[in-house]
């Protein structure tokens, strides 16, 4: 019963620390996402490689999309055009410097720990996209040297030619712009790309029809939050059972020797799929237990930019060497950045986090209820609507 108790005090502490915050960041994801055309970022990737590099990782900085559905995103990019390292630029910076990420974050750690992480991170991310970059138009440029090679070996009339191959730097080209099946299709109307009037049923068209405040609400607290529902409660669960029942004398065993805790702790977060901002109640917990601001900036920097299922996908969509690329050098820089914070703010008070139910106000008990009524309403809504669909077909199998 004394350890019940304390669960749901450490659970409860958490929750208040972060709900305002992440239903506060919501809304302002909502509004981005009304404001922002749905072609923003694809249209300004520059082909260049540097350029494009910055530009998905300042573009993916206040894009409203967390880190459960940016994959989806960074592979409409791949197919558009963009260069391998631009997609691996965007994959890191934009579920880390999301809007309720950052202010989520703020709740925690405070505003030095939270600036540290922005600039850190876009930094990563350029970083990664360049190497990448830099690898891959050397590749394209030995092939392109080994062609011409046997090309002029052979006695080819290339070689006479007066034109010059040109080095490719992108590994695929870029896709032409290709209308959609609506206008392709014979069966459907050719008006239908013809009229200078929006037609929901039209799929070339990208322009939006205005603001909405719906669109706010339903973009920040069904599309995006249903995203997010699983991995922040399991964070939440997490967080207050490693305070509650992970004795701190054993834990700040391991927490002693601040080398072995980077390197444990980054293994530990690579695999682990975590939420940018439902990783940290447990980053929060670590530190309660006597882990340094450091090793929880390792965990919340190469957690959810690394993990498996992204690792998966960038393995498939990009390659083996880039995955490689990918993993190290977030690894590497994530471990550099974490020392150096540890080795500049090491007498700096980081963690904001009160042990006293009290001192927590009433519009933050508020928020706690409204975020655990969605989470609530989210976790089991899977369950009821394959109930109601079973009740409503008549093949009772399918209830099996």
């Amino acid at each position: 019963m004394k350890y019940l108790e304390e669960f749901t005090v450490n659970f409860f502490l958490l929750t208040d620390a972060m709900s305002i915050y992440i239903l506060v960041g919501l809304f302002f994801a909502g509004i981005l996402k009304q404001l922002i055309p749905e072609d923003f970022i694809s249209k300004n990737l520059g082909k260049d490689s540097t350029t494009s590099v910055i530009k998905a990782t300042i573009f993916g900085i206040p894009l409203p999309v967390c880190s459960c559905s940016v994959i989806p995103i960074a592979q409409g990019l791949k197919k558009e055009g963009a260069s391998k390292g631009a997609v691996q630029s965007f994959l890191i910076s934009t579920p880390i410097t999301g809007v309720d990420s950052i202010l989520a974050t703020f709740s925690f750690f405070g505003l030095v720990f939270t600036i540290f992480r922005i600039i850190s991170s876009v930094i990563i991310a350029i970083i990664v996209g360049l190497i990448q970059n830099f690898v891959e138009n050397k590749n394209s440029e030995e092939v392109i040297e080994t062609q011409e090679s046997s090309c002029c070996s052979s006695g080819s009339s290339c070689c006479s030619s007066k034109e010059e191959i040109k080095p490719q730097f992108f590994t695929t080209k870029p896709q032409e712009t290709k209308q959609s099946s609506c206008c392709s299709s014979s069966e459907n109307d050719s008006s239908c790309c013809s009229s200078n009037e929006e037609s929901p049923s039209c799929c070339s068209s990208t322009k939006k029809a205005g603001f909405f405040i719906k669109g706010v609400f339903t973009y920040a607290y069904v599309t995006l939050f249903s995203d997010m529902v699983k991995a922040l409660a399991i964070g939440l669960v997490l967080g207050a059972l490693f305070t509650t029942f992970v004795p701190k004398e054993y834990s700040s065993m391991l927490f002693e020797n601040q080398i072995l805790t980077y390197f444990v702790i980054l293994l530990f977060a690579i695999p682990l799929y975590t939420c940018a901002t439902a990783s940290l109640p447990i980053a929060a917990a670590f530190m309660l237990q006597g882990m340094s601001a450091g090793a929880a900036f390792i965990f919340l920097t190469a957690g959810p930019a690394t993990s498996a299922v992204t690792m998966s996908v960038v393995y498939k969509m990009l390659g083996r060497t880039s995955l490689i690329i990918y993993v190290s050098t977030i690894a590497i820089l994530s471990l550099i950045f974490g020392f150096i914070f540890d080795l500049s703010f090491q007498n700096l008070q980081i963690l904001s986090l009160e042990h006293e139910m009290e001192s927590f106000s009433l519009i933050n008990r508020i928020s706690s209820f409204i975020m655990l009524l969605l989470i609530f309403y989210y976790l089991i809504k899977p369950f009821f609507k394959k109930q109601t669909q079973c009740s409503n077909n008549s093949n009772t199998s399918c209830c099996s």
